[in-house]
């Protein structure tokens, strides 16, 4: 039973990674952040925002309802995990199946390499994609201290490797992931 916990900075690729390592060992993939965003979709007014403005604008609702709806998704990683054969992607991953996952992995890289990632992915100018980052990490990092009383950078401290994302591509940080754990394919997804 495989199960791998991936977090990391926003705009470091861990959604990516997590997709195409899954997609490898032939695992289940489930990422909190896609989720969530979907699900995000149905409370934000303006939809044609970028990814990031509206993940910013999300953090800006009543703290109840943030609460109530990242313990639902909180609670939804740990079920599908506890099932196994899942690489499992999300900001918080390693701290919530951190006596679950067989491997926890941490992506970091540095501000403006992020920064240009979103530029990219949102397709806006790199000065709105770096405000847009640092107002979505300092709300996310604020509010998770809040609901969960620790700073989810932390995380860094929890994992088996941490991995700067900054000069490789998806498929190398894969790849380096198969090589460190040794990991080998399941076999076919049911």
């Amino acid at each position: 039973m495989n199960v791998v916990a991936i977090s990391g900075m926003a705009g470091c690729g861990s959604s990516t990674t997590g997709e195409l390592l899954a997609k490898k060992l032939k695992l289940d993939f489930f990422s909190v952040g896609r989720y969530n965003k979907d699900e995000a979709k149905k409370y934000i007014k303006n939809k044609n925002e970028n990814e990031t403005k509206r993940a910013v604008d999300f953090w800006k609702q009543d703290e109840k309802f943030l609460n109530s709806f990242h313990k639902k998704t909180d609670e939804m990683q740990v079920r599908l995990a506890k099932k196994g054969n899942v690489v499992i992607e999300g900001k918080l991953a390693i701290h919530f199946l951190k006596d679950i996952a067989d491997y926890k992995i941490w992506l970091w890289a540095p501000m403006m390499v992020r920064a240009e990632h979103i530029q990219m992915r949102d397709k806006i100018t790199f000065e709105e994609a770096l405000k847009n980052l640092e107002e979505k990490e300092q709300l996310e990092r604020e509010n998770w201290i809040k609901m969960y009383g620790f700073d989810y950078f932390e995380q860094k401290e929890e994992a088996d490797i941490t991995i700067d994302t900054s000069n490789k591509t998806p498929e190398e940080i894969v790849d380096f992931i198969i090589k460190k754990f040794k990991l080998k394919q399941s076999g076919p997804v049911v």
